[in-house]
């Protein structure tokens, strides 16, 4: 087995959670190689893996709004977490909130004047049973999804994002209006095209790159059974943004709203030939999406030059023991680094602990409280 040497491994070293949904106060010192979380549902073991992707993207994993990030009864919550980056240096990253106020995130000691500035700066993955809306929901998921993966290598990506969603709220409300300055919506759609190029560009750079990984990863979990394949759908494929608005000029003004655009992009994921939505099996969706974000850590571990910290949340669900062995032979052999695992089932992680020859810490949870227990 291989693993990333010690010294070059960006981990998170611990964590001081206050107040963070059901875990009112804990702190938890970590391996920087694998980190078991044991317990039943309901306990905190997603919670404490969403707290880590919060100390990175700035926002829960799962979209809920702030106000249900707060412990029941309580008005305040704050994250604090000390990372050892790659190159041995600290970062001391923290997060307060406070019901009716501002969220503030500090990198040291000092204050981001904007979240966004903070994207990026902690790489991380997650594997969740949430996944399966990236199957099942709408395209806005899959659209989530690509934003939130380009914009930890890409600072320009989220600028031109929000700056485009700026402009498409200005134009919608400018065609709602059945007197609007025409002048005025002309100046509005220009200015969206170059966003929207950029955008676009960088999702069909990005769903291309993805493509080959993700099927390497899918054929080792598979065992070679199936082929898989993506489909980057979008309006500018083919026509420029505002060539699509004088094609949309007419139906525009009954509608009073923008038709096309990056808005309305997707990805269509294919098994075989067919929708995976609509052929695969649980386990086949769940290898999918396993693949998928290996194939995601695996460009960000290119792209950074080191391992993003990869958080595996009920991540054997729906997997046979086949699939279950290859998804850890590949975690054990890819030159990965901080991992953080959590399952129910005490069992088949104590089994995987013995399996992995390197670093691991495993804990237990109840009722938000954790306990290291090896």
């Amino acid at each position: 087995m291989y693993f990333c040497p010690i010294d070059n491994i960006m981990h998170l070293e611990r964590i001081n959670i206050r107040n963070f949904k059901n875990i009112t106060s804990s702190l938890i010192e970590f391996s920087p190689r694998i980190n078991c979380i044991t317990g039943n549902n309901g306990e905190g073991k997603t919670n404490l893996l969403d707290a880590v992707w919060y100390l990175s993207m700035t926002k829960s994993f799962f979209q809920t709004n702030d106000r249900f990030t707060f412990t029941h009864g309580e008005n305040t919550c704050t994250i604090a977490g000390n990372y050892v980056m790659e190159d041995n240096t600290v970062e001391q990253i923290g997060v307060s909130l406070e019901k009716g106020g501002e969220k503030k995130i500090r990198r040291g000691k000092k204050y981001y004047t904007k979240l966004s500035q903070h994207i990026g700066l902690i790489p991380v993955v997650m594997v969740s049973p949430s996944d399966s809306s990236l199957i099942n929901d709408s395209g806005e998921e899959r659209r989530r999804f690509l934003n939130a993966f380009i914009s930890q290598m890409d600072k320009n990506y989220l600028s031109h994002i929000q700056a485009y969603n700026i402009l498409i709220q200005n134009r919608n409300r400018l065609l709602k209006d059945q007197n609007c300055d025409q002048g005025l919506l002309e100046i509005v759609s220009m200015q969206m095209e170059n966003h929207a190029n950029y955008v676009h560009d960088k999702r069909k750079e990005l769903s291309d790159s993805l493509l080959p990984v993700a099927s390497r990863y899918y054929s080792i979990l598979s065992g070679g059974k199936e082929n898989i394949n993506f489909k980057y759908i979008s309006d500018l494929n083919d026509s420029s943004l505002m060539e699509l608005f004088a094609e949309d000029a007419a139906r525009e003004k009954v509608y009073g709203y923008t038709l096309s655009g990056i808005q309305k992009d997707d990805v269509l994921f294919e098994m075989d030939g067919y929708q995976i939505k609509k052929c695969a099996s649980q386990g086949q969706q769940k290898s999918f999406l396993v693949a998928l974000k290996l194939a995601q850590f695996t460009i960000m571990q290119q792209n950074y030059g080191y391992a993003p910290i990869l958080l595996l949340d009920d991540v054997f669900d729906k997997l046979d023991m086949d699939r279950v062995q290859s998804l850890l032979e590949v975690v054990a052999s890819e030159g990965f680094g901080q991992i953080f695992i959590s399952d129910c089932n005490k069992v088949r992680l104590d089994a995987l602990v013995e399996s992995l020859d390197t670093q691991c810490n495993m804990y237990d949870v109840k009722a938000g409280a954790f306990e290291r227990i090896i």
